[in-house]
């Protein structure tokens, strides 16, 4: 059963252009560390998840106002959401196995999917035939379902665990517990088209697969994301770099302190994409030009585009029109209880888009294997 909660925040008549203000901070946010967020593809809606046993939905303004307008039960820590094409309905999925679904027009939350171990991703996949829910679980397996049975129209062992997945149109990329990456073609759902290795050393951390679908951005635990096309006669265009990393001493300029990559989100309208780290920061970045657009670090090169937060980046969305950008700042759990101290923040901050941050720019060099 789902209701409604929070209050609204900064009425409209009082506030100037997002774009104009510092980022806002959404209403009443869960009390458990927030875990993931995402935008409805064509409202403004906002779904936020957390180590909590609910998920929230927030109705979002045009000038950063919130609304709580659903709280829907999920039991144990929610992994992923993700929404149906046509926002009417959230996918939610966690450590209980499940992936259940909430109907924005109802209010039924029903149960959806399930595996042996916790579901760590979801996608919601837009088919000839229909729409089908992919689920990405540890126990090794990549399930697809059709809403309307209980059963899974196909399970796919995977190499390892599931760790991050990202779709557009008909790819389906998928990153596993020692580096693997496989990638599906969606004619074919059931046999991987292609696997290769991670050109990253460390563990995969986020995927998200490029707007014209010929490829995707890798980020991982060591601070570097990587940029890999999937047609072997493009394979002279991947390259990686550095990110998320900060100096042991102030102007020391080694870059020697390395924050995880927890996320990687592409522009709707540009194709630019955003990164966020454990390091506290978000940066804007143009993939063809390969040059950083905005930050919000100490880099002097870049004036800040977010608020600075003191705690880790660990999840982000942008809203349908690009025009609005939601970045949630709490405890990763890298360091395990020791390291949920009080001076963590745990909050969703909204972002007011300005062209020159996303906009993509002419090519030029400075961003290749770094």
């Amino acid at each position: 059963m789902a209701g409604a909660f929070g209050g609204l925040a900064n009425p409209l008549a009082a506030q100037p252009t997002l774009t104009d203000i510092p980022d806002v901070d959404l209403v009443s946010p869960p009390p458990e560390s927030i875990s993931t967020i995402a935008f409805s593809p064509v409202a403004d809606h906002l779904a936020v998840g957390s180590w909590g046993p609910d998920v929230r939905i927030y109705d979002i303004g045009p000038q950063g106002q919130s609304q709580g307008r659903a709280l829907v039960p999920h039991p144990g820590t929610v992994l992923d959401l993700c929404w149906t094409k046509d926002g009417t309905k959230l996918i939610s999925a966690g450590t209980d196995n499940t992936a259940r679904m909430f109907d924005l027009v109802s209010g039924a939350s029903t149960q959806v999917g399930h595996h042996e171990g916790p579901i760590k991703c979801v996608r919601w996949l837009d088919t000839p035939q229909g729409g089908i829910l992919a689920t990405g679980s540890w126990d090794k397996t990549l399930k697809y379902w059709d809403l309307r049975s209980p059963a899974p129209l196909a399970t796919v062992e995977l190499k390892e665990r599931c760790y991050a997945m990202d779709v557009k149109n008909q790819v389906l990329v998928v990153g596993t517990a020692g580096r693997h990456i496989q990638i599906f073609d969606l004619s074919n759902p059931i046999a991987p088209r292609k696997t290769v290795s991670s050109p990253l050393k460390w563990q995969t951390r986020t995927i998200a697969v490029f707007p014209g679908a010929d490829g995707f951005a890798l980020g991982s635990i060591e601070g570097r994301v990587a940029i890999q096309n999937i047609e072997d006669k493009d394979q002279e265009k991947n390259y990686s770099f550095r990110c998320h990393r900060k100096d042991q001493t102030p102007g020391g300029k080694d870059q020697s302190l390395v924050f995880s990559v927890n996320d990687i989100k592409f522009h709707p309208v540009h194709g630019t994409f955003a990164t966020c780290g454990s390091d506290g920061t978000v940066s804007m970045w143009d993939k063809d030009a390969r040059t950083r657009l905005k930050s919000n670090g100490s880099h002097p090169q870049f004036s800040p585009a977010f608020n600075s937060v003191p705690s880790p980046v660990v999840s982000s969305s942008f809203n349908h029109t690009g025009t609005i950008f939601a970045y949630a700042a709490a405890y990763d759990w890298s360091k395990g209880h020791v390291g949920n101290v009080p001076s963590q923040l745990n909050k969703v901050l909204l972002h007011g888009c300005k062209e020159d941050e996303v906009r993509k720019r002419p090519p030029k060099s400075g961003m290749g294997q770094r």
